[in-house]
């Protein structure tokens, strides 16, 4: 029999329900490894209330290796407590497609929808890491970061070594979980299981991952030092660059663990270089975008470089690094009884380029290995070009960008690769580029929404917070003739079209809701500090026993939701609202002190 080629990884059947029923090697950290206590010292409290595996948890939900069987196809080998319902999906997303030819090492990510079924001691720990985290951190899927090895072994049947090491977490830490990668999946490869349950035991050692904080990451020898943003960073600072120290080797080595946006743009956009505005305004919009590429790494730099090309705008919509036909939302997403959603998928698989023909917007990108030079410009082609994968590089689409193209960037990242100008350099022109393009957008955005918050001179401690105002789509315009982007941007264009078009799209919805939670919680603390500013001994003289008590409870849930919502009030405020309860409580009868000084019950 002839031997496989990677190009004939063949058909994957459907992995049999009983499965978890085989004998199977496994490790569950729930049922089969008992760790030693985490590290003592001065924990934090809700640091020392997590349970054993807590802070495994806070990092990685799940470790996967998914091997090829002849006869099952990609089958879990090894695995921890994976999502339900999910373990099919793991297994196919977890292996390239039938038509990608990599040989050797090759790392990618994908994304997939998370339930609502965990409930541990992590959870107040989990609301307190998704409040304080930048909007582009919040959770809702689980991410899978992939590492890939394909080798010759004639001692095989199928002629090649085939496994993926798996990482499931709820994090999109896309190059530090890559990283982390490149240290266990070697010592995996080698030493096999023993090795995992030895990076499962470091990982459960980790604090947990709380934005702002520089954190010391212990894994099989290295240590990693890194900090996780927080919503109040700069946008275009390096949020996630920190050394890590091999401990074993004398030597350092720098290890850039950045977030979504840590990939290489211009890499990612070679194929596609003289479209780079008008994919800018179609991820901005949300429109559904399909991106074509022939392997998973290269499909998922691009999704992930498209979703961080508008930041620190948020990307509302789905969007998926790897998507294969087996993905449970495939149905959803193909379906041409309805228009396609707003999402952004990658994919390999020569069966999509029929299947999603019917999108508005897709993007073809090359084998970037034979990038090295810049693309020749190429005009935009239209959907009916588009047969098959085999179609040339470029973007299929009858998009008319709103704004005028911007020759300037392109002069300048031409000149880049003709001087041969480091790609960390060309990186950061591109960056710089977006960053001010998205914030040249977002300003007058920013600026009328500030204008619906009321005069601080309208908030009274015995009423109820103000309202915002409504945000009113021709009032909003109406700025944009004198406060619009022309004071920040070069860029000509009709600019008023795509603000019309952004107000429409899931971006917009999904800041504006997230900048009225932030000013009404701003409210909510100006009002608490306005109250804590009288002088409540004085006005409860005036008052009954009963509106006393009254009074006391309101100060107690006004107390509550400002832990809970760690509203943004400055220092001493809740310190000296307690004070003032507890003076308001000593003025009542023993009896109802006894009362009112018994903790909430929530």
């Amino acid at each position: 029999m002839a031997l496989q080629g990677p190009e004939e990884l063949g058909e994957p059947v459907e992995e049999p329900e009983d499965l978890d029923d085989q004998d199977a090697s496994s490790i569950s950290p729930a049922e089969e490894i008992t760790l030693p206590p985490g590290p003592g010292g001065d924990e934090e409290t809700e640091e020392a209330l997590l349970l054993p595996w807590d802070r495994f948890s806070a990092w990685l939900h799940c470790i996967c290796v998914v091997g090829f069987d002849l006869e099952l196809g990609q089958a879990v080998e090894v695995r921890q407590k994976y999502p339900p319902g999910t373990k099919t999906s793991i297994c196919y997303l977890s292996f390239p497609d039938s038509n990608s030819g990599c040989l050797g090492d090759t790392q990618f990510c994908f994304r997939f929808r998370q339930g609502s079924n965990r409930k541990t001691s992590l959870g107040c720990f989990l609301e307190t890491t998704d409040r304080d985290a930048p909007p582009c951190l919040k959770q809702g899927h689980y991410y899978g970061y992939v590492y890939f090895r394909q080798v010759r072994d004639k001692s095989l049947k199928r002629g090649y070594f085939q496994k993926s090491l798996v990482l499931i977490s709820q994090l999109p830490y896309v190059t530090f979980f890559h990283s982390l990668l490149k240290i266990m999946a070697p010592e995996y490869f080698e030493k096999q299981e023993p090795c995992l349950e030895a990076a499962c035991n470091d990982i459960d050692r980790w604090p947990t991952p709380h934005p702002g904080r520089i954190l010391t990451l212990p894994i099989m020898g290295v240590v990693l030092k890194v900090r996780i943003p927080t919503s109040y960073d700069k946008p275009g600072t390096s949020q996630l660059v920190q050394s890590a120290q091999v401990i074993l080797h004398i030597h350092t080595h720098t290890q850039c663990l950045d977030l979504l946006h840590s990939l290489s743009p211009p890499r990612c956009f070679y194929p596609v270089f003289f479209h780079l505005q008008m994919l800018w305004e179609l991820v901005l919009l949300g429109e559904a975008l399909v991106v074509m590429a022939p392997s998973p790494a290269e499909s998922s730099d691009t999704v992930l470089a498209l979703v961080s090309c508008i930041a620190p705008l948020r990307y509302c919509s789905d969007f998926r690094p790897y998507f294969t036909i087996h993905d449970s939302e495939f149905k959803e997403y193909t379906t041409r009884t309805q228009a396609p959603p707003s999402v952004i998928l990658g994919v390999t698989n020569p069966f999509f380029a029929k299947t999603l023909q019917h999108w508005p917007h897709i993007i073809r990108i090359g084998d970037m290995k034979q990038a090295g030079e810049m693309a020749k410009q190429m005009k935009v082609k239209k959907l009916k070009n588009l047969k098959t994968l085999d179609s040339k590089p470029g973007v299929y689409t009858a998009y008319k960008p709103y704004l005028n193209k911007d020759e300037e960037i392109i002069k300048q990242l031409q000149k880049g690769v003709q001087q041969k100008r480091p790609s960390a350099a060309q990186n950061a022109i591109l960056r710089r580029y977006f960053l001010e393009l998205t914030q040249s957008f977002i300003i007058p955005l920013e600026r009328y929404v500030a204008s619906l918050m009321p005069l601080q001179k309208s908030i009274s401690p015995w009423k109820s917070p103000p309202q915002l105002r409504p945000f009113i789509q021709q009032d909003f315009m109406k700025t944009l003739e004198k406060a619009g982007p022309q004071l920040t941007s070069r860029l000509k264009g009709d600019w008023i079209g795509l603000y019309r078009h952004f107000l429409k799209s899931p971006n917009f919805d999904g800041w504006f809701r997230n900048r009225r939670k932030e000013m009404t919680q701003k409210l909510e603390a100006l009002h608490l500090e306005a109250l804590c500013e009288e002088d409540l001994q004085k006005r409860i003289q005036k008052h009954t026993e009963v509106e006393t008590v009254d009074l006391v409870l309101k100060l107690k849930d006004k107390l509550t939701q400002a832990e809970r919502e760690k509203l943004p009030v400055r220092p001493g405020t809740l310190e000296k609202l307690r004070a003032h309860i507890e003076g308001v409580i000593l003025t009542l009868p023993e009896d109802l002190q006894g009362i009112l000084h018994k903790p909430t019950t929530l």
